[in-house]
């Protein structure tokens, strides 16, 4: 089973604030008299005094204006690395109900080169982290570890070898390059000798094809199709925090690193 944090804390909220609600305004002024005035009021309606504030910002703050994340896996290598906390942006695609996702608000769509954070389409109760490389629309061609756009090669410059540590030791002498994606430039890993899936197909509306940055070693859109607009969690944007026990813990230099 799945832990849904989210229904977790909007559950805590609406209980906290209903216990308190209901004493304030049903229970507590029948309890008026004179020697009611000065009784204290229930310990649980103290505990859903006290937290109800919290679990409100928390849920304000998580649903609505940033939310953090985990890598677990290296398909975002060398981008993001196995142990890398980071904080996605919940408003910039628009505002949606915690819980329901529906979107009440309609602020803005993914760009091309947007790393994104989403419902898996195959399971959604799985978040899933990968790079936005085509929007609705876009013809999209991958072929011979090269990408198209609307038939144009977006440009890869070759870096040297790759030099993985700790969980992404596995990806040591794999190809570095560093691709432009409609003007914006990101590192990719490229294993020459391994298979690869071509693609030749068109974005339809209200989708998106994403991949990862380690494209040999991704599970993504080649795989199992589009992205829907409805799927969309937010933009991932900074790196907080890194943790990997492989690599000797913590590493300092990625804390506080914008993503590109």
């Amino acid at each position: 089973m799945t832990f849904d944090f989210s229904a977790v804390l909007v559950l805590l909220t609406a209980v906290s604030g209903t216990i308190w609600g209901v004493w304030v305004w049903l229970l507590a002024p029948r309890r008026r008299t004179a020697e009611e005035a000065e009784t204290e009021e229930p310990l649980l309606v103290e505990y859903a005094r006290s937290f109800f504030p919290i679990f409100l910002i928390v849920l304000i703050l998580r649903s609505f204006i940033a939310e953090p994340f985990r890598i677990p896996s290296g398909s975002m290598m060398p981008t993001l690395l196995v142990g890398d906390f980071i904080l996605v942006n919940k408003y910039e695609y628009g505002i949606r109900l915690p819980v329901l996702n529906t979107k009440i608000i309609d602020i803005g769509a993914p760009q091309r080169g947007d790393i994104v954070v989403f419902r898996y389409p195959e399971d959604p109760s799985i978040p899933y982290i990968k790079r936005i490389v085509a929007i609705p629309g876009d013809h999209v061609v991958y072929k011979d570890k090269k990408l198209w756009i609307n038939g144009k090669l977006q440009p890869q410059k070759y870096l040297g070898r790759y030099l993985g540590i700790g969980s992404g030791a596995m990806m040591t002498g794999a190809e570095e390059r560093l691709e432009r994606l409609d003007g914006k430039e990101h590192r990719i890993l490229i294993m020459p000798g391994r298979p690869t899936v071509n693609v030749d197909t068109v974005v339809p509306s209200g989708h998106y094809f994403a991949m990862g940055d380690n494209r040999d070693n991704s599970r993504d859109s080649r795989y199992w199709g589009f992205v829907p607009d409805e799927n969309l969690i937010g933009h991932a944007f900074m790196i907080w925090m890194n943790w990997d026990s492989k690599a000797g813990g913590i590493d300092f230099g990625r804390i506080g690193t914008f993503l590109q």
